[in-house]
């Protein structure tokens, strides 16, 4: 059976108070006042933009990522919500997701957040160790972080947080007393990543110069072993390469991307996919802010891609982010998106080598083996 993708809107703020020596994600640090009531506004106007485009579309999930979006004002959230409210239909279910990072959590504002609709968020721990957390830049110590989890569960309907492990030098062992203290603290939901050295980062040039080492690719893959094995036992298993989660506590506006849904992004940097009479459209905005508030301000939307895909790339992003997924993809859906059928010897094949298994002859998905080579599993299918 064919999963219903549902329909998203991702709202993008891109502030950080620091960043992070390992982030390549689109943030800026400002030593000023953001004005923030500017910004709500060009919000609600690149909002209207894109429900111009999706009249009728029934919205099952919001997330505002970042940056750091706990940086906003809770009016400023609420502002927000209401400009999605006033252009489409929510959900009754709707999930209203916010990513937090515990330095920037305050009490009274995450009351606020709650207030103004966020029923899910996501705090971005990223270690449970002070040495760890400095080594990862970050602003906030152990105690801020337990502090800022237990405000959250008081607060919110639905709690998840980030940890990063394959950081230089830990063993399974430590990885997995660290994450089994995680699983003991959360509610029903955790993102676990392995620390990747992306270009552009200070973390990038560290490594360039032999001064930071990361665990090689058989130990990585040791750490990402003891991440499924005790996430499972612990009734947490991954239904997504890096998420873990009891049973019904998945991220409903992740597995909208997952799933190849369409989507709204807005926001500076924001990506989109949507479907219309044309096809499928990826959208992307202004990676800049300030100019993306001069965009918004002067043509009513702050898109510098507005593309058409073929149906070979909307296939290959189906595959690329279906076996993602422990529920894999739909063969179906996979020729309807991309024209064709995938090559059976090619398929044959992966499943003779344990990479994929085949689901009541309608589904593939990867197999746990293949999750550890899930990239030449997506490039081997697609070719």
């Amino acid at each position: 059976m064919t999963q219903d993708p549902g329909f998203g809107i991702y709202i993008h703020w891109p502030f950080c108070a620091a960043k992070c020596p390992y982030c390549d994600f689109n943030s800026h640090v400002r030593h000023q006042a953001i004005d923030q009531e500017r910004f709500a506004r060009a919000f609600a106007t690149e909002l209207a933009h894109f429900a111009s485009q999706t009249r009728g579309r029934e919205v099952t999930s919001i997330f505002f990522g970042g940056g750091t979006p706990s940086l906003m004002k809770p009016q400023t959230v609420e502002a927000i919500l209401g400009s999605v409210a006033k252009n489409w239909t929510l959900s009754d279910t709707v999930e209203i997701s916010m990513e937090a990072n515990p330095s920037s959590v305050e009490a009274e504002r995450f009351r606020g957040y709650r207030a103004a609709g966020v029923n899910r968020v996501s705090l971005g721990v990223q270690a449970l160790n002070d040495e760890e957390l400095r080594f990862l830049g970050r602003l906030h110590d152990v105690d801020t972080a337990l502090r800022a989890i237990e405000m959250a569960r008081e607060t919110f309907p639905r709690l998840s947080f980030d940890l990063i492990y394959a950081r230089p030098g830990q063993s399974p062992e430590a990885w997995r007393a660290e994450l089994e203290r995680a699983i003991a603290l959360a509610a029903d939901h955790l993102s676990l990543y392995q620390l990747t050295i992306e270009h552009d980062t200070p973390f990038f040039k560290l490594h360039e110069a032999g001064k930071l080492v990361v665990p090689d690719p058989d130990a990585a893959a040791d750490l990402y072993e003891v991440t499924l094995s005790t996430c499972e036992a612990h009734g947490m298993p991954a239904y997504e390469i890096s998420n873990h989660a009891a049973p019904g506590a998945e991220c409903q506006h992740n597995l909208v991307y997952w799933r190849y849904g369409d989507y709204v992004g807005v926001g500076p940097g924001a990506h989109g996919r949507l479907t219309g009479g044309n096809g499928k459209r990826a959208t992307a905005t202004e990676l800049y802010p300030e100019t993306w508030l001069q965009k918004v301000e002067a043509q009513g939307h702050g898109m510098i891609e507005d593309q058409v895909l073929t149906m070979e790339e909307q296939g290959d992003e189906y595959l690329i982010m279906g076996l993602r997924l422990a529920e894999g993809v739909d063969l179906a859906r996979y020729e309807r998106l991309s024209g064709r059928r995938l090559d059976p010897r090619r398929l044959a094949d992966l499943v003779s080598h344990g990479m994929v298994e085949r689901m009541d002859g309608t589904r593939v998905r990867a197999t746990r083996d293949g999750f550890f080579v899930l990239d030449a599993v997506v490039a081997d299918l697609a070719a």
